[in-house]
């Protein structure tokens, strides 16, 4: 957990502001003292202040210095309904339905963001990560220059030699279906852009398949193949390969015999999943299987940094999502 420690030191050199929009969830209430305690953020619940001070009561947790925004009573609801239907009456908007729209707690938190009264947001104990996406894409949009929002996960698996002595990236395992090559290089090159950003090491990118470099032929090998020049020619800079088999990506052994001329085969510490199934079913074996610590899902390429939560979260992950948060809006800068 050495990177959580740095994540953590980080974020209260710069204290962010970050929305809680499930603010009466028992593990939102919880994780929302812990924050305070450590110092890493200012914690902005949003909710009925009521519901939120009751739950927080019920199981003895103390919300002094931790601020409430309740939509219904909130003096920013009527700017945020007037900016959100600026933003989205070319796509058929009405004030009308803007007013039901943003007194939803999610949408409210990400027009928080939006507008400057808060840095970033987390999200997902309840909700799906659909529910984050949607407000996300529609207010926050893409950063410039980013052309698809993707996700990864840090994967921190005790005792392994593989990645940076146990700690790896996976990428995309939230967000896109079925990226097309175009996609799955902007995947590639956002995440690596992200390692040496968030996690501060040199990123060795392995593009997934179950093919290595032309050991079979099919079309879901091309589209990994296509990728992979794709991210190489837009970034020379970074160490790129693939395809390559997940086998000859970590492992020494394995990668002198499959791959012997890569620079990343048998060191890659990030991981390109060709697809979301491969992804998502990828890092729930590792979690389960490795008893490894999966931190995320985390959001790039948002221009503002909101994050999604997997409903199964505990209240120390969402404390270190809120963390990751607060450090990508640092960083943003």
């Amino acid at each position: 957990m050495e990177l959580m420690k740095k994540i953590w030191e980080m974020a209260k050199t710069d204290r962010k502001r970050i929305v809680l929009p499930e603010g009466d969830e028992e593990r939102t209430v919880v994780a929302a003292q812990k924050i305070k305690e450590l110092g890493l953020a200012d914690v902005i619940l949003v909710g009925n202040v009521s519901k939120i001070k009751e739950k927080a009561e019920s199981i003895g947790v103390n919300l002094d210095g931790i601020s409430i925004e309740d939509p219904e009573t909130s003096a920013k609801l009527h700017d945020y309904i007037n900016a959100f239907y600026e933003i989205r009456k070319n796509k058929g908007m009405t004030l009308e339905k803007a007013e039901k729209i943003v007194r939803d707690p999610l949408y409210f938190g990400t027009m928080m963001v939006k507008m400057d009264d808060a840095d970033g947001m987390v999200s997902g104990a309840v909700h799906t990560t659909g529910d984050l996406l949607r407000p996300g894409l529609q207010i926050i949009k893409n950063a410039p220059g980013v052309s698809v929002v993707s996700s990864f996960f840090i994967m921190m698996v005790p005792g392994s030699k593989y990645g940076e002595s146990g700690m790896l990236l996976f990428s995309d395992c939230a967000v896109n279906p079925n990226p097309n090559a175009d996609q799955l290089a902007a995947i590639a090159i956002a995440t690596a852009d992200t390692a040496k950003k968030l996690c501060n090491i040199d990123p060795k990118v392995a593009m997934l398949s179950f093919s290595t470099m032309g050991s079979a032929d099919h079309e879901l090998v091309d589209k990994v193949r296509t990728a992979t020049a794709k991210a190489k020619e837009l970034r020379p800079d970074l160490l790129i390969d693939g395809e390559m088999q997940l086998d000859a990506a970590i492992v020494r052994k394995v990668a002198d015999q499959k791959a012997p001329s890569s620079p990343v085969a048998g060191n890659a510490n990030v991981l390109v999943f060709p697809d979301l199934q491969a992804g998502n079913i990828g890092y729930k074996l590792v979690q389960r299987f490795a008893n490894a610590e999966a931190i995320g899902p985390i959001c790039q390429g948002f221009a503002k940094p909101i994050n999604d939560l997997s409903r199964g979260c505990s209240s120390d992950d969402i404390v270190n999502v809120v963390a990751l948060t607060a450090v990508q809006a640092i960083t943003n800068k």
